[in-house]
């Protein structure tokens, strides 16, 4: 989940790949060993939403995910301005979002 130039490594983006996939919904399951992101496009005329891209973790790498949103998040808001989601309700997280700590 690191800079890959902190690490020392090259990495590969095949240009399929790089090409990404839009989804605007996603759906997180976990077992005791893994947990499942589905990302899906829902659009208008679509009779339900696709799973474009299914990402397969183990428990520590989806809380090092978790960390480095976080901390690219504040990052965001910190040269963009603040992220408004409308209509949402507000919830009560488990961690301290100021520092990028789960």
């Amino acid at each position: 989940m690191a800079d890959n130039n902190q690490q020392g490594f090259q990495l590969d983006l095949p240009q399929d790949v790089a090409q990404g996939n839009y989804a605007n919904l996603a759906i997180i399951t976990h077992s005791s060993s893994d947990f499942i992101l589905d990302f899906a496009r829902m659009l208008p005329g679509l009779p339900k939403p696709q799973v474009k891209s299914r990402v397969i973790l183990a428990p520590e790498h989806a809380k090092r995910l978790l960390m480095a949103l976080q901390e690219n998040l504040m990052k965001y808001e910190h040269e963009y301005g603040k992220i408004q989601i409308p209509n949402q309700q507000p919830r009560t997280a488990p961690f301290n979002l100021n520092k990028g700590e789960a």
